[in-house]
């Protein structure tokens, strides 16, 4: 059983900001939201949790192993640094589409995203101590087959990426619907998914399913561990061996 820890982190009155006084440019709002995407990445991650940019106003975490007080003080570090401020809200479940459901609800009920009155909101409850376990996360690390041949070193680099993307937006849906994971892209053509407990089998599935519906092939690494983190290198170390041996799925839990 898995027990994912997510966090969801929004960022306080971002939409009126961005056009208070007047329209701010667009360059200034890219860069403030990838630097802040890499602060929390660094900040979360020396916490050995992970972040995932999705929307950049809107982030989601795995914060297995972070306390409320862990999170107030990235709350207060951000703060410090930036012109705006982060609200954030816990939630922990086997499923964690659940756990961000959860999540999501939490910071609903303390107003909108663009209530002004709304600041640095932290609810919810964090996994304790006792009940952490070595199996809590459980973390899918998927990448294209044959990228670079395939895609990089034969196409322009928006056809390159609009074949990643389809793969990815396939995968996520399906990794959404059928097992109530949460995937993320990462850079290059790797996407995270964060999952409850699956086997080999539910994984070589989703990569049927994405091959059949649009053609990219895929091949994944599986890790669990107590943190993200954790769970994220034993992925990396997994798909190692799938590139090695031409496997298409490998655990290492």
């Amino acid at each position: 059983m898995t027990h994912t820890q997510v966090t969801l982190l929004q960022i306080d009155n971002y939409g009126p900001w961005t056009v208070t006084p007047s329209p701010r440019r667009e360059v200034d709002l890219q860069t403030l939201q990838s630097r802040l995407y890499a602060d929390l990445s660094q900040l979360i991650g020396n916490r050995e949790g992970y972040v995932f940019f999705s929307r950049f106003d809107n982030m989601i975490a795995v914060t297995n192993g972070l306390t409320m007080a862990d999170l107030s003080l990235i709350q207060e570090s951000i703060r410090n640094r930036y012109p705006v401020t982060l609200s954030m809200s816990v939630a922990v479940d086997g499923s964690p589409a659940e756990a961000l459901e959860v999540a999501t609800s939490q910071l609903q009920d303390e107003g909108s995203a663009q209530d002004e009155t709304r600041t640095e909101v932290l609810r919810g409850d964090p996994i304790s101590e006792v009940e952490r376990t070595a199996q809590d996360v459980q973390l899918a690390h998927f990448d294209v087959d044959n990228a670079t041949e395939k895609y990089t070193d034969q196409l322009n680099e928006f056809d390159t990426f609009i074949e990643i993307e389809q793969g990815y937006a396939e995968l996520m849906q399906y990794m959404r619907r059928a097992h109530d994971a949460l995937s993320f892209f990462v850079g290059g053509d790797n996407v995270i998914a964060v999952c409850p407990k699956m086997d080999a089998e539910e994984y070589a599935d989703a990569i049927s399913h994405v091959e059949d519906a649009v053609g990219v092939e895929l091949k994944v690494g599986v890790g669990r561990d107590r943190t993200a983190q954790g769970a994220g290198m034993a992925a990396k170390h997994a798909l190692e061996t799938c590139r090695e041996a031409g496997t298409a799925v490998e655990m290492n839990l």
